[in-house]
């Protein structure tokens, strides 16, 4: 513990240096006053005065290291919580990383228990490429295959944990100095970007997502998922199959090896679609770097430690976000968009849907070429901030993610089509949709639903009716129109009894569906038939005294 708070103070002392050194100390005053035990130092001749404000901000996260870097990358795709200017400044960011010297053989000794030459025939000792969290090696197994070894850095771990409590230190600083974070949510957007950055630096996490896409695409023959060697793999060491690939931006290569780059761009725009609509499960960072091309024409993709995950709920709300898209239907994009959102205080809802009809026009009214994904993303973002939505955290890896992918598809294929690439999804969402098991199933779970509210209400009658029996139900309203009330209470209890009387049938119809007894037709009782019918007619009758109503 106590080494913690010295840690902890290490780094609060470089940071506070860091905000003095940019101009920042106006906010210092309010961080020492809760840590005595940190002078601010005096650095009035060093301040850096160049530059704007947002620029000093891209400087400090510069020079604090990794962690800071990493948390401005994330806020870069933010429009709908930062300022355009500090936005800019953000997407500027880059890791400037150093190769640290590492002795491989040692690690893997040490994480495994294993003696070296009894499982590697060899090991190469100049990483193949450096990051922030960890470098890369290349090394030969005993059977001769060739595999790669992710390594994490020594002390990355505690200095990402470390940083991670600088950086709610600071959110709680922002919100205390200013309306700003409080307003922004900075809060939560701060705990998604922990969340997010723990889980990239656990390598067990890694690779149970690599293991997880090997079974969502092992029947599929345009792409490939490199293999996960368990043995030699932990929370601090990553061994998976080496692909010997072609950069798939690549354009020269992928002629030499008679591949066709525009169905590779095709092809890799199609496998990230897959991703989302299939699977809820995508990659969240397909830059250029993170896909490779097989000299048989597989694409594939590396790097699995960002990736997103959309609950099942959401994903079907993101169907039918994406037919609403197709068929034009302003309102339903906002319905979906609203059931989607973590929370919204939407100022003008008929604002907000002619904001969404502006960019229908503006995509159904350009030629699909001459569509810029790009543009059209922005102008949704520029909406939902309008708009005051904030959406879960895989809606903006969302687009992120396609705006990379269809970045690299463009370099290779300027014709590529993104919305032409949507078609043949939302025809399987159509038909599935469709399908009249789907609709059973469908109107099933929903009739459960209804029913498990109407499970509920006696005990709510139970609730109000002992606070009559003690004296404690009050009510206070003003009541403009006393008849029209009465007769909606009237109508309310009718509509009560005729749920009530629809929950209870259902569950008799249930009980008799797995009975034998009775008079049956074919392999069906004909009381649950029966029971079936009045069912529907009961919702059919509530339905429609409830919408006339």
């Amino acid at each position: 513990m106590f080494d913690k708070q010295q840690r902890k103070l290490k780094r609060s002392a470089k940071l506070i240096s860091v905000l003095s050194k940019y101009g920042f100390k106006d906010m210092l005053a309010r961080m020492n006053s809760g840590n005595k035990q940190v002078e601010i130092p005096n650095t009035s001749d060093e301040i850096v005065s160049k530059g704007t404000v947002y620029e000093r901000i891209r400087l400090v996260l510069e020079e604090l290291g990794p962690t800071f870097v990493k948390l401005g990358q994330t806020f870069s795709n933010r429009e709908d919580l930062l300022p355009a200017e500090l936005i800019q400044e953000l997407q500027k960011l880059q890791d400037k990383v150093d190769v640290v010297d590492m002795n491989v053989e040692e690690v893997l000794e040490n994480e495994f228990d294993i003696s070296i030459k009894d499982h590697f025939i060899d090991i190469q000792k100049v990483p193949l490429a450096t990051a922030s969290i960890a470098q890369v090696y290349k090394a030969t197994l005993l059977d001769g295959n060739e595999v790669i070894l992710k390594i994490k850095k020594a002390d990355v771990q505690t200095l990402i944990e470390d940083d991670l409590l600088l950086i709610k230190d600071l959110e709680k600083l922002i919100s205390s100095y200013s309306e700003i974070g409080e307003k922004l949510n900075l809060k939560q957007a701060i705990s998604t970007f922990e969340k997010s950055l723990l889980e990239e630096v656990s390598f067990i996490n890694e690779r149970e997502n690599i293991l997880q896409f090997r079974r969502n695409f092992k029947n599929n023959k345009e792409t490939y998922v490199p293999k996960v060697y368990a043995e030699f793999s932990n929370n601090n060491v990553l061994c998976m199959e080496f692909i010997d690939g072609i950069k798939v931006t690549d354009k020269e290569t992928l002629l030499a090896n008679k591949i066709d780059p525009v169905n590779v761009s095709e092809v890799g725009l199609r496998l990230f679609v897959s991703q989302i609509l299939d699977y809820g499960f995508f990659h969240a960072d397909p830059h250029a770097g993170n896909i490779l091309v097989k000299k048989d024409g597989r694409i594939v993709f590396i790097d699995f430690g960002a990736v997103g995950k959309i609950p099942p709920n959401d994903k079907e709300v993101l169907e039918n976000l994406i037919i609403s898209f197709v068929s034009k239907n302003a309102h339903k994009i906002v319905r979906y968009l609203k059931k989607m959102a973590v929370s919204y205080q939407i100022p003008d809802e008929r604002r907000f849907e002619n904001d969404v009809e502006d960019i229908l026009n503006f995509v159904h009214s350009s030629s699909l070429k001459e569509i810029d994904p790009h543009l059209i993303i922005n102008k949704m973002k520029d909406v939902l901030k309008d708009n005051r939505l904030y959406m879960p955290d895989y809606f903006y890896l969302l687009f992120k993610g396609i705006g990379l992918i269809e970045g690299v598809g463009r370099t290779i294929n300027p014709d590529l089509d993104i919305v032409k690439s949507l078609h043949p999804y939302t025809k399987k969402i159509f038909a599935r949709k469709l399908n009249p098991k789907n609709i059973l199933k469908t109107g099933m779970d929903r009739m459960m639903s209804f029913t498990d509210n109407v499970d509920e209400i006696p005990q709510e009658f139970r609730s109000i009716l002992q606070k009559l029996d003690e004296n404690k139900f009050t009510v206070s309203s003003e009541i403009k129109n006393i008849e029209k009330t009465n007769q909606l209470i009237k109508s309310s209890i009718v509509n009560l009894i005729l749920a009530m009387i629809l929950g209870a049938n259902i569950i008799a119809t249930a009980i008799v569906f797995v009975s034998e007894s009775g008079p049956r037709i074919g392999e069906m009782s004909l009381i649950a038939v029966l029971g079936f019918i009045f069912s529907v007619l009961l919702v059919i009758i509530l339905l429609l005294r409830i919408t006339r109503k």
